[in-house]
């Protein structure tokens, strides 16, 4: 059984084996975390964009990317700290819209699919989430937050999902039954652990 644990710890300082990133189906990063993938890992990327640009990636799914490890120049690193797997998590169809829970379900779904074959096989034993991508974060601004409030009365808009009673009880649902694995999900500081 799988041991899940909230964290507030920088993800991409974590030591660990597979990386799970929530992401969309337009191939634009906006969180500054996902962002700072791009650069840190360019194959994962450019597997990512190419499947969002040739349309064979679908919300609700999850592609998983063995990363190419550089043994020479200047992108040499010390490995320990660098996750050999990476998980695309699809959450969404578009990076401002919020993951609904019938994506979220069937992505997770597709996750612990791919995972049990890298958990058996590869050894696999520890991974990492990123969670402020599940996460809606309110506008500081009165009238933008009001202007939104307006149109989710008027429209069919999805609300975001709650974190407490929706998205945490559906990650554990589909992950805690993995056998002998550690997850950390990375929490931004206002959520308590």
């Amino acid at each position: 059984m799988a041991t899940i644990q909230l964290t507030h710890a920088p993800i991409l300082n974590s030591s660990v084996q597979l990386l799970i990133l929530p992401v969309n189906t337009a191939g634009t990063l906006l969180d500054p975390v996902l962002a700072r993938t791009k650069i840190l890992y360019p194959d994962n990327y450019q597997r990512y964009r190419k499947a969002c640009i040739d349309g064979s990636l679908k919300t609700g799914t999850c592609l998983i990317h063995k990363r190419v490890r550089e043994h020479s120049g200047l992108g040499i690193s010390n490995h320990s700290n660098q996750p050999s797997y990476i998980a695309n998590l699809v959450i969404s169809d578009h990076p401002y819209h919020p993951a609904r829970t019938a994506w979220l379900t069937a992505a997770l779904t597709d996750l612990s699919k791919q995972l049990m074959p890298l958990i058996r096989y590869k050894g696999v034993r520890k991974i990492a989430m990123l969670a402020r991508p599940l996460l809606f974060e309110h506008s500081s601004n009165k009238a933008e937050h009001d202007s939104l409030d307006h149109a989710r009365e008027h429209t069919a808009a999805p609300l975001p999902l709650d974190w407490h009673d929706v998205t945490l009880p559906l990650i554990k649902k589909h992950l805690q039954g993995l056998p002998k694995l550690r997850i950390d999900i990375h929490v931004p500081k206002h959520i308590t652990v």
